[in-house]
Protein backbone atom coordinates (compact mmCIF):
# COMPACT_ATOMS: atom_id res chain seq x y z
CA UNK A 1 0.00 0.00 0.00
CA UNK A 2 0.56 3.69 -0.57
CA UNK A 3 2.43 5.93 2.22
CA UNK A 4 0.62 9.09 2.91
CA UNK A 5 2.46 11.96 1.73
CA UNK A 6 2.02 14.84 4.61
CA UNK A 7 4.15 17.45 2.33
CA UNK A 8 0.95 17.69 0.26
CA UNK A 9 -0.44 20.87 1.00
CA UNK A 10 -2.29 23.96 -0.62
CA UNK A 11 -5.92 24.84 -1.80
CA UNK A 12 -8.57 24.75 -3.85
CA UNK A 13 -10.18 27.27 -4.71
CA UNK A 14 -13.53 27.32 -6.41
CA UNK A 15 -15.25 30.57 -8.38
CA UNK A 16 -18.72 30.80 -10.09
CA UNK A 17 -18.65 32.82 -13.12
CA UNK A 18 -22.41 33.26 -14.33
CA UNK A 19 -23.41 33.57 -18.44
CA UNK A 20 -25.17 35.30 -19.82
CA UNK A 21 -27.46 32.91 -21.10
CA UNK A 22 -28.18 32.30 -17.33
CA UNK A 23 -25.71 29.55 -17.18
CA UNK A 24 -22.67 29.17 -15.15
CA UNK A 25 -18.41 28.09 -15.76
CA UNK A 26 -16.96 26.94 -12.65
CA UNK A 27 -13.56 27.44 -12.17
CA UNK A 28 -10.99 24.71 -9.82
CA UNK A 29 -7.84 26.53 -9.13
CA UNK A 30 -5.77 24.41 -7.22
CA UNK A 31 -2.24 25.51 -5.53
CA UNK A 32 -1.46 21.93 -4.09
CA UNK A 33 2.30 20.48 -4.65
CA UNK A 34 0.65 17.44 -6.39
CA UNK A 35 -2.18 18.56 -8.37
CA UNK A 36 -2.02 17.29 -11.87
CA UNK A 37 -3.86 20.57 -13.66
CA UNK A 38 -3.97 24.30 -12.29
CA UNK A 39 -6.75 24.89 -13.76
CA UNK A 40 -10.29 23.18 -14.66
CA UNK A 41 -13.23 24.76 -16.22
CA UNK A 42 -16.52 23.37 -16.42
CA UNK A 43 -19.55 24.45 -17.62
CA UNK A 44 -22.73 23.95 -16.17
CA UNK A 45 -26.48 24.51 -16.44
CA UNK A 46 -26.78 25.87 -12.49
CA UNK A 47 -24.33 26.53 -10.10
CA UNK A 48 -24.90 23.23 -8.58
CA UNK A 49 -24.52 21.60 -11.87
CA UNK A 50 -21.36 23.02 -12.90
CA UNK A 51 -19.38 22.66 -9.59
CA UNK A 52 -20.17 18.93 -9.76
CA UNK A 53 -18.78 18.83 -12.68
CA UNK A 54 -15.51 20.11 -11.93
CA UNK A 55 -15.28 18.43 -8.93
CA UNK A 56 -15.74 15.28 -10.47
CA UNK A 57 -12.95 16.26 -13.32
CA UNK A 58 -10.19 16.40 -10.14
CA UNK A 59 -11.81 13.90 -8.91
CA UNK A 60 -10.80 11.86 -11.78
CA UNK A 61 -7.58 12.76 -11.52
CA UNK A 62 -6.86 12.37 -8.27
CA UNK A 63 -8.23 8.39 -8.78
CA UNK A 64 -5.89 8.07 -11.25
CA UNK A 65 -3.09 9.20 -9.67
CA UNK A 66 -3.85 7.08 -6.31
CA UNK A 67 -4.08 4.46 -8.40
CA UNK A 68 -0.80 4.38 -10.48
CA UNK A 69 1.21 5.37 -7.21
CA UNK A 70 0.12 2.18 -5.93
CA UNK A 71 1.59 0.91 -8.90
CA UNK A 72 0.02 -2.80 -8.55
CA UNK A 73 0.22 -6.13 -10.57
CA UNK A 74 -3.31 -7.08 -11.63
CA UNK A 75 -3.08 -10.44 -11.39
CA UNK A 76 -0.44 -11.03 -8.67
CA UNK A 77 -2.01 -12.96 -5.82
CA UNK A 78 0.09 -13.01 -2.44
CA UNK A 79 0.20 -16.42 -0.84
CA UNK A 80 0.73 -17.18 3.09
CA UNK A 81 3.35 -19.05 4.30
CA UNK A 82 0.87 -22.56 3.90
CA UNK A 83 0.09 -21.39 0.27
CA UNK A 84 -3.74 -20.14 0.97
CA UNK A 85 -4.47 -17.02 -0.85
CA UNK A 86 -4.29 -13.73 1.02
CA UNK A 87 -7.40 -11.70 0.18
CA UNK A 88 -7.29 -8.06 0.27
CA UNK A 89 -9.54 -4.84 0.80
CA UNK A 90 -9.74 -3.21 -2.35
CA UNK A 91 -11.83 0.28 -2.93
CA UNK A 92 -13.64 -0.16 -6.42
CA UNK A 93 -15.17 3.01 -8.11
CA UNK A 94 -17.35 3.05 -10.79
CA UNK A 95 -18.20 6.37 -12.84
CA UNK A 96 -19.97 6.43 -15.58
CA UNK A 97 -21.68 9.45 -17.39
CA UNK A 98 -24.02 10.13 -20.21
CA UNK A 99 -26.32 12.21 -22.28
CA UNK A 100 -29.75 10.98 -22.27
CA UNK A 101 -32.28 12.09 -24.04
CA UNK A 102 -35.58 10.10 -22.81
CA UNK A 103 -39.21 10.96 -22.02
CA UNK A 104 -38.42 11.27 -17.92
CA UNK A 105 -36.15 11.14 -15.54
CA UNK A 106 -36.96 7.74 -14.67
CA UNK A 107 -36.72 6.39 -17.94
CA UNK A 108 -33.01 8.22 -17.96
CA UNK A 109 -32.13 6.52 -15.03
CA UNK A 110 -33.76 2.91 -15.81
CA UNK A 111 -32.49 2.88 -19.99
CA UNK A 112 -29.12 3.52 -17.73
CA UNK A 113 -29.05 0.65 -15.20
CA UNK A 114 -30.50 -1.91 -17.61
CA UNK A 115 -27.80 -4.53 -19.33
CA UNK A 116 -24.11 -4.00 -18.92
CA UNK A 117 -23.39 -0.74 -20.87
CA UNK A 118 -22.56 1.01 -17.95
CA UNK A 119 -19.69 -1.69 -16.28
CA UNK A 120 -18.36 -2.01 -19.88
CA UNK A 121 -18.24 1.98 -20.58
CA UNK A 122 -17.75 3.04 -17.33
CA UNK A 123 -14.26 4.18 -15.54
CA UNK A 124 -12.73 1.82 -12.77
CA UNK A 125 -10.70 2.32 -10.12
CA UNK A 126 -9.25 -0.23 -7.83
CA UNK A 127 -7.43 1.25 -5.12
CA UNK A 128 -6.12 -1.28 -2.08
CA UNK A 129 -6.82 0.01 1.42
CA UNK A 130 -6.39 -0.94 4.68
CA UNK A 131 -9.05 -3.16 6.29
CA UNK A 132 -9.33 -0.75 9.18
CA UNK A 133 -9.74 2.61 6.52
CA UNK A 134 -13.39 3.64 7.65
CA UNK A 135 -14.63 4.34 3.97
CA UNK A 136 -18.52 3.82 3.04
CA UNK A 137 -19.33 3.62 -0.53
CA UNK A 138 -21.64 5.93 -1.65
CA UNK A 139 -25.21 4.62 -1.68
CA UNK A 140 -27.76 4.86 -4.32
CA UNK A 141 -30.14 7.56 -4.82
CA UNK A 142 -33.37 5.61 -4.65
CA UNK A 143 -32.29 3.55 -1.72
Amino acid sequence: MTDVNPDITGTIMIALLPQDNGQYICQLSSSLSDSPRENIQCYGQTKEHAIAIALEQLADDYRRIAEERQNIDWDTVERSDCGEPIAKRYHVILHYERIAEEESKFEALHNTIMGKTVVENANITVIEIDPDIPIDPLMRSWD
